[in-house]
């Protein structure tokens, strides 16, 4: 039983990490970019009306 629930644990640990490891990328990427990363988005400033 213990085993089950470290397994729970431990996945829930990976995938957060997995998450933040994918931010820090998408923001790395939105910087070389020239954006800026706020709130999960990247803004240009450069879309299509602009």
């Amino acid at each position: 039983m213990f085993g089950l629930v470290r397994l729970v644990i431990f996945a829930a640990i990976a995938f957060v990490a997995g998450v933040l490891y994918e931010r820090n990328n998408a923001s790395e990427a939105c910087k070389a970019a020239g954006g800026q990363y706020a709130r999960g988005l990247c803004n240009t400033n450069g879309g299509v009306d602009g």
